[in-house]
């Protein structure tokens, strides 16, 4: 009962430490206040406005009532076990011990989707991956990570939707861009933007000599309200072509995909996953603000390079996170350390321990 105790009041610090770290109690008194404004006679003159309220109000009461519920099952557990240890002739210690672990998992759960509190981090993603340096091996290497990330979206029940894809001529994809669609998608894959390195005997190499690849994921939230980001049609040069499906009589005679270059920055953005040109112009543009708003947060000139996706980037020295299938196996993220030997779950989608660990220390 001694150890079980232990555990019991180490978990009512963690999430007493997690509440003051989220600032609940700031959090109730901006609930209050934007309750006051819902309660004004004319609150609802302005429709679009009103409505940003009320979901600002009903997600700071979620989140209050989350974590008070939370602390409350703990203190529960807590006084059960106190009882439990004073009276000798009960014992509800494997009762106990299953509530306590069951309790430990609610609160990680909770505390990881805490630390996304970013302006964007509870909307939908769009990811894109690029292959580096390496020829075929980085085409091959950029469908690896595609699939990666379809497996690991899959595993949180999101949505995937391929945007563009651009296959590479022997195997692999030169490039693709998804929308994931998921509660925090974006909070949780912009721990994936960056550099992805993989070391391996190459499967296009005849004398199966040792290659290194490089691909380069981008990572930006799907934009609502893109009003912030002003853009001159006089800006932007919009090209067509046929959607590169797969044949058949489905096939697309009509120029129905879209290539956007805003000429002062140079970003391209392209679409070609709806079945009208209007549509891909359409979902082209939102790729497009997203990654003007981007730049507009940051001033340095690497980052902006690294939105304009140029290939030479995802490059020796620049990864994040490094893939080493031979002469051992290894996977290690550079920016927290963290590694596993187990290659093929990682490749699988098991990517929540390296997020995880991201976050964590984006935090500190």
């Amino acid at each position: 009962m001694d150890e079980l105790l232990k555990q019991i009041e180490e978990l009512q610090k963690r999430v007493a430490d997690t509440i003051a770290l989220l600032k609940l109690d700031e959090k109730k008194k901006e609930a209050e206040k934007l309750e006051k404004i819902m309660s004004n006679p004319g609150y609802w003159e302005d429709t679009m406005n009103a409505q940003k309220v009320a979901e600002s109000h009903g997600a700071l009461m979620k989140e209050i009532e989350e974590w008070e519920s939370l602390a409350k099952d703990v203190q529960d557990v807590w006084d059960v076990a106190k009882m439990d240890e004073a009276d000798q002739g009960v014992n509800m210690v494997d009762e106990l011990s299953t509530q306590t672990k069951k309790l430990e998992k609610k609160f990680e759960a909770m505390e990881l989707t805490a630390l996304m509190d970013g302006e964007h981090d509870k909307n939908n993603a769009m990811l894109s991956i690029h292959a580096g340096t390496g020829g075929t091996d980085a085409m091959d290497w950029a469908g690896m990570l595609l699939r990666m990330y379809g497996r690991f979206a899959e595993q949180q029940n999101w949505k995937v939707e391929m945007l563009d894809e651009s296959r590479g001529e022997e195997a692999g994809i030169k490039s693709a861009t998804l929308l994931i669609k998921g509660r925090h998608s974006f909070g949780y894959l912009k721990a994936e933007h960056g550099v992805h390195r993989l070391v391996r005997i190459s499967p296009f190499d005849a004398e199966g000599m040792r290659h290194t690849s490089f691909a380069l994921v981008e990572v930006l939230p799907e934009l609502e309200d893109v009003s912030e980001i002003e853009i001159d049609p006089k800006e932007l040069k919009i090209d067509t072509y046929l959607s590169s499906g797969k044949g058949g009589q489905n096939v697309q005679k009509n120029e129905t995909a879209v290539r956007i270059t805003h000429e002062p920055t140079g970003v391209v953005v392209s679409c070609q996953s709806e079945r009208s040109q209007a549509q891909n112009k359409d979902r082209a543009l939102k790729l497009l603000m997203a990654k003007l708003m981007k730049m507009k947060y940051n001033e340095r000139k690497d980052e902006v390079e690294k939105l304009r996706g140029e290939y030479h980037e995802a490059a020796w020295g620049n990864q994040i996170r490094n893939y080493v299938l031979h002469p051992y196996h290894l996977v290690k993220d550079v920016r927290t350390n963290l590694e596993t030997q187990d290659h093929d779950a990682v490749l699988d989608g098991d990517l929540m321990p390296f997020i995880e660990a991201y976050l964590r220390e984006q935090k500190k």
